[in-house]
């Protein structure tokens, strides 16, 4: 049984990585061959011939088909075979499981599950990865751990300070205390450190210009179980958002992860960072680009380093969990609740904690916040 929830939607690809060639990629255990039909539809099926489960994505496109690499089973963008070698008849059986998919905010997303409930309004948006506002930049890098410790990641940005220091980290950030809020209907956790007076990290530093400490913003939305934005606003210290009007004083940078499990001990970590300001400047384009490569690296040695720690320890280890782990905590949370709508196994055993601050709940209606 998988430790993450099913019937709910995945970031499988980022638009632009399927086309006309055969991409296989594994999300949430499940091997898939995606490619691109002529009339431009992204087509997901299952990576695997009915015949002798020989990997279709190793296999051949011809026209809107596949056809086995190994024995030669044709299948449509369906899954349906509608080929097969030395007879006419193709048994009812030879057909191959087809996903729901749907392009938005340039992600491919999978829904992984019953497709009869599949519904697109459930997709949370990230939409500046497509507005001519902002440029972004962009990646994904393997990991070799379960995805629940990039979550716990990335819910905690305390850990800037100590692990990215040089790039992000600056002593501010471990030393602000930060909110957590849930917005349990719509199942979103809130966490937000605002900094009135902090230094300006290299990566900001250099992109924005700005020459002294800053009042630094950082709010995030966690949208269980896959993506992760956070909302970056960087000033010059005493400058805030005025009352009436626009924002125009300050730099906005959108951090956006894709967080998709391949299997139980391995994540896809897809990356993003999209800003409101130099949107033509391709040397801060490739500035941003190499560093926040840098500082995802720097997670995933991290975190692979942890995972074979976790799979190592002995049974019933109890962590002990403060303040700065109210968000994680609260993801924790809702990926059981997820889990438990969707019908799969429990995510091992929740952290005990220590003296953590209470969560706000957040009112449903409340809009979400923007930086």
């Amino acid at each position: 049984m998988p430790s993450w929830p099913l019937n709910q939607w995945y970031v499988a690809a980022y638009s632009q990585e399927v086309g006309d060639d055969l991409l296989g990629r594994t999300i949430c255990n499940e091997p898939l061959v995606m490619y691109r039909t002529s009339e431009g539809e992204v087509v997901a099926l299952a990576d695997r011939c009915v015949h002798r489960r020989f990997p279709l994505s190793m296999s051949n496109r011809v026209d809107d088909s596949i056809v086995c690499g190994y024995h030669g089973f044709t299948y449509d963008k369906g899954g349906q075979c509608i080929a097969a070698p030395a007879q006419k008849r193709i048994p009812r059986t030879a057909r191959v499981p087809s996903f729901v998919v749907h392009e938005q905010d340039s992600f491919v997303w999978v829904w992984i599950g019953d497709n009869e409930r599949a519904d697109t309004a459930l997709i949370p948006r990230a939409p500046w990865l497509d507005d001519p506002a902002y440029t972004t930049v962009r990646g994904m890098e393997p990991l070799k751990a379960r995805y629940g410790l990039l979550v716990d990641n990335l819910l905690d940005l305390s850990h800037e300070t100590y692990l990215h220091g040089g790039y992000i980290g600056t002593p501010e950030v471990a030393e602000t205390p930060m909110t957590t809020e849930v917005d349990e209907e719509a199942n979103v956790v809130y966490v937000s450190r605002h900094m009135a007076d902090a230094e300006c990290p290299s990566l900001y530093a250099r992109s924005t210009g700005i020459d002294g400490r800053i009042t630094r913003w950082q709010d995030i939305e966690y949208h269980p179980p896959c993506l992760y934005l956070l909302h970056s606003r960087i000033a010059p210290v005493g400058v805030l958002p005025p009352e009436d009007g626009p924002d125009d004083q300050a730099f906005h940078v959108e951090v956006v992860y894709a967080i998709t499990p391949e299997t139980e001990h391995s994540t896809h970590d897809f990356w993003m960072v999209a800003r409101d300001f130099a949107l033509d400047d391709q040397e801060i384009s490739t500035f941003l680009a190499e560093n926040n490569r840098t500082v995802v690296l720097q997670d995933v040695t991290a975190l692979d380093v942890l995972e074979t720690v976790v799979e190592g320890e002995k049974d019933h280890y109890q962590e002990l969990s403060i303040n700065i782990d109210t968000g994680g905590l609260a993801a924790r949370r809702l990926l059981q609740k997820l889990i438990a709508q969707g019908e799969a196994a429990p995510v091992g055993e929740t952290a005990g904690a220590g003296d953590v601050a209470e969560v706000a709940v957040r009112a449903p209606a409340e809009p979400v916040p923007t930086a």
